[in-house]
């Protein structure tokens, strides 16, 4: 908790020197944007801090966002198919599901490291869903408005985002899950030490398996809301980075990249963090080609912080111990 409480005193710090620079920021048409932008990013943030805490890496979310917001507008409007919407997002999270499945197997059965699995499907999903459309935009037109509540609804009476309130339904229980029930003891367990948590009865294979299987499907879901935010996707970019955006939203949310440690109230306040840095590059007047600039430094500030304080608190155990 003490770790959260430092994530939040920096997101309020941030929020208080950019609405310095501009006390627009604190509008509530920009709240608001800020806060469905933090629900849509937050989705695939909470999925990938499973995989992290785990001591893994997940780079091909960005590919699953493509793959999946692609699918979507073009099984629903597609002449030849018109899926009707519950059959397309069904088979779009089973697709997900199967494809974090395949990863947590590539990397429990053959031992193939996590970065290579995730970089291959980085390239592989956006591949398919290219050649599958022939690169050709893929769109929802006029129709799907009750769909489309998903990206742009907003919930009375304090017209809060739809997106945000997904996030918080999901985030709820994902701490339940990896602070309430066995299985997420297992997962940070398994993140600390994994041969120890193997030697302890664990199915390690398993619990990997599962925190693969979570970042997809979150992934695919928040693939979908991005497509109907947008309304139109282009294969070759939609998610370009997004995986990046996951991981420093986690990394800044307080989980180590070398695993064993995470909060899911850390991670939504994380990706909050890289969503009102993105919003003060544009509202204080910084170039926008600075963007990815500014986030890169944010990350690498979570990952010393990180590491000075593992350091820290090896250096006390070590003065306990003598």
């Amino acid at each position: 908790m003490k770790k959260v409480a430092g994530i939040f005193i920096v997101f309020i710090l941030l929020m208080i020197l950019t609405t310095i620079g501009n006390p627009d920021f604190l509008s509530e048409n920009n709240l608001r944007n800020i806060a469905r932008w933090t629900g849509m990013y937050g989705i695939i943030t909470i999925g990938v801090a499973f995989v992290i805490i785990t001591g893994g890496i997940d780079l091909s979310i960005g590919a699953v966002v493509c793959l999946t917001g692609t699918l979507l507008p073009l099984w629903l409007t597609h002449e030849n198919i018109q899926m009707s919407v519950p059959l397309a997002l069904i088979l779009i999270l089973t697709i997900s599901a199967a494809i974090g499945c395949l990863h947590g197997l590539l990397i429990t059965k053959l031992k193939l490291q996590p970065f290579v699995v995730t970089l291959c499907g980085l390239f592989a999903y956006r591949g398919i869903a290219r050649y599958i459309t022939e690169d050709a935009t893929q769109g929802f037109g006029i129709g799907f408005q009750s769909l489309k509540f998903l990206a742009s609804g907003k919930i009375t009476p304090l017209m809060i985002p739809f997106p945000f309130v997904l996030l918080i339904v999901i985030g709820i229980i994902a701490a339940i899950f990896l602070n309430r029930t066995i299985y997420g003891r297992y997962l940070l367990a398994l993140g600390n030490n994994e041969q120890t948590a193997r030697f302890s009865g664990i199915n390690t294979d398993r619990m990997i398996i599962s925190s693969y299987v979570i970042s997809s499907v979150l992934a695919g879901i928040a693939g979908m809301i991005f497509a109907l935010d947008l309304n139109s996707v282009q294969p070759s970019s939609h998610g370009n980075f997004f995986e990046l955006y996951a991981i420093a939203g986690a990394v800044l949310g307080g989980c180590s990249l070398r695993g064993g440690e995470g909060s899911i109230l850390g991670v939504i306040i994380g990706t909050a963090i890289v969503r009102v840095l993105y919003n003060a590059i544009n509202i204080v007047g910084i170039a926008t080609q600075l963007e990815y600039t500014v986030i890169g430094l944010a990350l690498l500030f979570g990952v010393i912080i990180d590491e000075m304080l593992k350091r820290y608190s090896a250096t006390r155990m070590r003065s306990k111990g003598s």
